[in-house]
């Protein structure tokens, strides 16, 4: 182990050298039984617990989940040095190298006067660098949006993307608008039976998400505060109701309402 415990690099070393120990012959079973299929899950789950301590915990909580994504991406990469495909260096090296060919503005002679003009850039070395690999340029720049995303996630990159070539509504009001007119559809749809409801259904919650990004609101974490809000809510009315020795099923709709506005006040 690195005794020099100030230096970031050498704590990082000792960490990869420890989950290489973890996964040697002698070290855990568990952690030698992992494979990339295996820790699936646990990475997606370590993302998400990320961005709840980011939401609603303190440093010490996103210290700590930070501590336990990093861990997946070393994990990943020791299982796949050991089949002897790449290692955490190889990683490093690629983000590092991307990033400085990514950023000219700051590495290059090249200029950028404001985050738009970033983003635009972005897309045009991505496809550049296609080019320089033989590979063919993607059939449409949201085939870099993945299809394994959350519904939410999926259309707000999506319509980012979308947004810095120019294809994007001018301003809220205009989104406003598109939120009513895509509602008076789904009304339309309720009152029909041509079986268009999902079909409107998902235009209306594709709006709201375009909504949400043009107020600057990330539209998955406004919907998990908002899931958060509900089962706070909802607790406490579960908790009264069972101090009142009854149940939500036996309550009826009008007790629980009034009790969800109790909970709101307080």
């Amino acid at each position: 182990m690195s005794e020099d415990r100030t230096d970031a690099g050498g704590r990082f070393r000792d960490f990869v050298a420890l989950i290489a120990r973890l996964r040697a012959p002698g070290g855990c079973p568990w952690d030698r039984e992992q494979t990339h299929e295996s820790l699936k899950p646990m990475t997606i789950e370590e993302a998400y617990e990320v961005l709840e301590a980011i939401d609603d915990g303190g440093d010490a909580e996103l210290r700590g989940e930070l501590g336990d994504l990093l861990l997946q991406v070393v994990f990943h990469s020791q299982i796949a040095a050991e089949a002897g495909r790449f290692d955490i260096g190889g990683v490093i090296d690629h983000v590092s190298e991307k990033m400085v060919r990514r950023h000219p503005h700051v590495f290059g002679g090249a200029k950028a006067e404001s985050s738009g003009e970033v983003l635009r850039n972005w897309e045009a070395l991505k496809a550049e660098e296609l080019r320089a690999k033989g590979d063919r340029p993607a059939d449409s720049m949201l085939d870099g949006v993945s299809r394994g995303l959350p519904a939410v996630m999926e259309a707000f990159q999506m319509a980012t993307k979308a947004s810095r070539v120019g294809f994007d509504w001018p301003d809220v009001p205009s989104v406003l608008a598109k939120l009513d007119e895509e509602t008076a559809e789904l009304r339309e749809a309720m009152a029909g039976d041509h079986g268009g409801v999902a079909e409107e259904m998902g235009d209306l919650l594709f709006s709201a998400v375009n909504l949400a990004r043009k107020l600057g609101v990330d539209p998955e974490s406004a919907l998990k505060a908002a899931n958060r809000k509900f089962r706070r809510r909802f607790r406490y009315v579960e908790e009264k109701l069972r101090e009142q020795g009854t149940t939500p099923a036996d309550a009826g709709l009008e007790r629980m309402d009034a009790l969800w506005d109790e909970a709101k006040s307080s």
